[in-house]
């Protein structure tokens, strides 16, 4: 499999405040990670910044001027653009750095460039909702590829799988009376966001929740994903899966109580892959989202990748 990667020292320049968890060395691990000579093969490709534009894909203009309102000129500030959510003088062209790469990537995929991209940006996306941005995100990358996709390139059925430890809110509101977009997601719950439960179907049936008890592992992520998520996504047949790599449901992760290990990212990535191979051409696009113990984040990451190029 030809696999690339998108990355950008961009990203180390959205700055929180001290002691925030979304910080500039999560990228910083997984750079280490990935410099590893297993990976040797990756292609490698800086970022393309997205035009503020490519952001009315999934968010009305309202939202986009929001956001750049929090942007202070000041170096050194940091404004707070609500609870948890921060913003710093390079933090927009961060954010559309990773729009940039996350549209970058469908072409690729579409095209031939590659067969799957992984795109290691932040701030992460999935938080984000049509009108708002939250829990550490500005734009919902994941759901920019996925109009991306059908505008530029005629897909007809996109599937986003999100296994970050937190509830993709951001992409289920902005699909949720679409059913040209599968969205699922296995989660811990009760945990922030607060949404996420099984009967949150969508207008459509489109929406497929796989919540998961605090205190589990491997055993009962895996079920879900088996239970739930790829019979979806085998019946929905997408032209694209859309990953929204979150690796916080590793056990050493300080923000959840999912006890997984770097192999069930590993195994899903294989699952997703031959879904994949069977209906998508092999398409697959990885967004980065969360993961905030450096050693869980760097282990998770690194096994996805190499599975990436692997197939």
């Amino acid at each position: 499999m030809s696999t690339r990667l998108y990355e950008h020292p961009i990203f180390l320049e959205h700055v929180t405040p001290a002691g925030h968890p979304e910080r500039p060395d999560r990228v910083r691990a997984i750079n280490v990670a990935l410099g590893h000579p297993n990976f040797a093969r990756l292609d490698r490709k800086e970022a393309p910044l997205a035009s503020e534009e490519a952001v009315l894909l999934a968010h009305p203009e309202d939202h986009l001027r929001a956001v750049m309102r929090h942007i202070p000129e000041e170096d050194g500030e940091i404004n707070q653009i609500e609870a948890d959510t921060y913003a710093s003088p390079k933090s927009l062209q961060a954010a559309l750095t990773g729009v940039g790469a996350a549209m970058a990537a469908v072409d690729d995929v579409f095209t031939g460039q590659a067969d799957n991209v992984f795109v290691a940006a932040r701030p992460p996306g999935h938080h984000a909702e049509k009108t708002t941005a939250m829990g550490f995100c500005f734009f919902n990358n994941a759901a920019i590829a996925a109009r991306h996709a059908q505008k530029r390139h005629g897909a007809e059925r996109v599937a986003i799988v999100d296994w970050d430890v937190h509830h993709g809110n951001g992409t289920q509101d902005i699909f949720w009376d679409d059913r040209s977009v599968l969205f699922c997601s296995t989660h811990q719950m009760p945990l922030y966001p607060g949404t996420g439960a099984k009967d949150e179907t969508g207008k459509h049936g489109t929406i497929v929740n796989a919540p998961l008890s605090p205190n589990v592992g491997s055993e009962q992520f895996r079920e879900a994903f088996k239970s739930r998520v790829l019979p979806a996504l085998s019946d929905f047949r997408p032209d694209l899966i859309i990953i929204s790599a979150g690796f916080d449901a590793h056990h050493r992760d300080p923000l959840a109580q999912i006890n997984l290990v770097g192999e069930d990212f590993d195994w899903a990535t294989g699952r997703l892959l031959e879904i994949a191979d069977k209906s998508a051409s092999n398409r697959v696009v990885s967004l980065l989202e969360g993961g905030y113990d450096l050693e869980g984040l760097a282990e998770s990451a690194g096994l996805h990748v190499l599975r990436l190029m692997k197939g």
